[in-house]
């Protein structure tokens, strides 16, 4: 297997090569040169295969045995979900007859992304550690300088996925202020010399940019050798695939009839849980359409109605020079001015992980919807590459594209969408806790269960969803506590509040400062630290 960048060339890479290089030079994703096809007996044959042995043989379809064994693939994934707490890693729960709840919280950082970025780091320092060991005696080491942005859990995540590797040093940049006071805590109470956490004044796409920058200089990129952590890296989308097929496995016993169809509700902001499921589609599993459940920051939703994928909130619109607000913007009232943020449509929610405007891996599904849609030629790929590419160019230059109605048609077939409100949200938590079984999702979590309501009076009568739960509601004390703040039965230490978390606010806390999210300022950052 192969592997190309979203925006053409002639290069391929083997897998080892994607994942350490992360984002290819051209600023495109790479992905892989073919979606496989499931094993003929696959049903049967891995039915009863635990996390980890779906882990290896998924993982196998798409990694040559001469790039990394079984034996040392089953290594690897066994020491990256031994910390688990669950043992079945992401265990499945039933809430009703028609509903059933993913839970993907249960590794060392309380949230989804543990999955990938624990096997991520695994791979950083096996492919570090072998190249290291072919070396001449005396020949200088190969390092990796692991650069990424996190909305709140990517950088936990990344930081307990790599702390203490060896040869890998590790940045991780996050809004000041837009992160919650845990997820703050989780990342900047590591102390590991390897670990450095950066507080950008800006917002998440403001992070975002600046380490696409990063690596889109290629002399800085060279003389550190970057590596991505974000959900550009396709290690972290191909992890991502295994849950859904352990969920249909342990689903399908419990369906109401044979001819059930499961739907899966993804709570998404930069698409990548939500395309590992879309893989796992293509691939074989059997499933409805993908259902997006997005925050106010909707451009997912607003694609899904429109075709226009465009960073300008619908919900703004300009009067002369100024941006005003048409609906009540993070509390403001209606007709203020809005502020920079609000004019580039991000708002701040009480699902801030989700407080994304630019989607990063959307561009992967773009590729596929332009491969697809893209008329007979000699060369399919370079014609979706180059239509790829002309999209992503326009939404650089003009803020937004609009795809042609074929492209949005095609796109309807795999997926829907839906927009979910901060009000909805805390409703969406108090009605889940009310109920019986009670049950305290997070409020992305919950941003998956209100658009699971909405979207199932389009359901048939059989279809049952599965939702996926991306955080443990203690990493949202603020709004968990708001939504149940009413309720006599509530006590958040007793109900919510693992005894990991407990103290972690005290903490001694490591932290650098920059001014504003100016790429040379982070460069000056990172130099600081492992020299110019």
């Amino acid at each position: 297997m192969k592997y190309f960048s979203t925006r053409g060339g002639a290069e391929e890479l083997s897998f080892e090569e994607t994942v350490l290089t992360g984002l290819a030079p051209n600023g495109g994703l790479y992905i892989p040169s073919h979606i496989p096809s499931l094993p003929a007996n696959w049903k049967t044959d891995w039915a009863s295969y635990s996390f980890v042995d779906l882990s290896v043989a998924i993982l196998s379809l798409y990694i040559s045995p001469e790039e990394i064994s079984k034996e040392e693939l089953r290594t690897l994934v066994d020491r990256s979900y031994a910390s688990f707490r669950h043992p079945d890693i992401t265990p499945l729960k039933k809430l009703d007859e028609k509903t059933f709840v993913l839970e993907l919280f249960h590794g060392p950082t309380f949230a989804f992304k543990d999955v990938a970025l624990q096997l991520l780091g695994n791979l950083f320092e096996f492919f570090l550690l072998r190249r290291n060991a072919r070396k001449a005696p005396g020949e200088k080491q190969e390092s990796l300088t692991v650069v990424g942005a996190t909305s709140g859990d990517t950088g936990s995540a990344a930081i307990y996925g790599l702390r203490n590797k060896a040869n890998i040093s590790i940045f991780i940049l996050h809004p000041k202020g837009r992160v919650s006071p845990i997820q703050e805590a989780q990342m900047t109470t590591v102390t590991d010399p390897n670990v450095h956490n950066l507080a950008v004044k800006g917002t998440f796409d403001d992070c975002q940019d600046v380490v696409k920058t990063l690596f889109g200089d290629r002399a800085f990129n060279a003389k550190h050798h970057l590596g991505a952590v974000n959900s550009i890296n396709w290690a972290r989308i191909l992890a991502q695939t295994v849950y859904y097929f352990l969920s249909y496995f342990h689903v399908r016993s419990q369906l109401p009839s044979a001819d059930s169809e499961i739907q899966y509700v993804v709570p998404t902001g930069n698409f990548g849980d939500v395309l590992a499921g879309y893989y796992a589609k293509r691939m074989g599993l059997p499933m409805g359409k993908l259902a997006v459940a997005t925050n106010s920051n909707d451009i997912l939703a607003r694609f899904w109605k429109s075709g226009k994928y465009e960073k300008i909130d619908s919900t703004l619109h300009t009067n002369g020079n100024a941006a005003i607000a048409t609906e009540p913007v993070n509390g403001a009232s209606d007709g203020k001015q809005a502020t920079s943020a609000q004019l580039t449509g991000v708002k701040e929610t009480l699902s801030p992980a989700m407080d994304i405007l630019v989607s990063s891996n959307f561009e992967r599904l773009l590729w596929y919807l332009a491969y697809e849609t893209a008329s007979d030629s000699n060369d399919k790929r370079a014609k979706a590459c180059q239509v790829l590419d002309g999209w992503m160019s326009k939404v650089k230059s003009d803020g937004r594209v609009e795809v042609p109605i074929a492209v949005l048609e095609l796109a309807r077939r795999d997926f829907l969408a839906e927009r979910i409100s901060d009000e909805q949200t805390l409703e969406t938590i108090q009605s889940y806790f009310e109920s019986v079984p009670s049950y305290i999702p997070d409020p992305h979590t919950a941003v998956g269960f209100a658009a699971a309501k909405t979207i199932a009076s389009q359901n048939s009568a059989s279809t049952v969803q599965i939702v996926l739960s991306t955080a443990h509601p203690a990493k949202f004390s603020e709004a968990v506590t708001r939504a149940l703040r009413s309720s006599p039965h509530f006590n958040f230490e007793r109900d919510v509040l693992p005894e990991e978390f407990r103290g972690l606010l005290d903490k001694e806390k490591r932290v650098i400062d920059v001014e504003n999210p100016d790429v040379e300022l982070v460069k000056d950052a990172i130099e600081k630290v492992i020299g110019g």
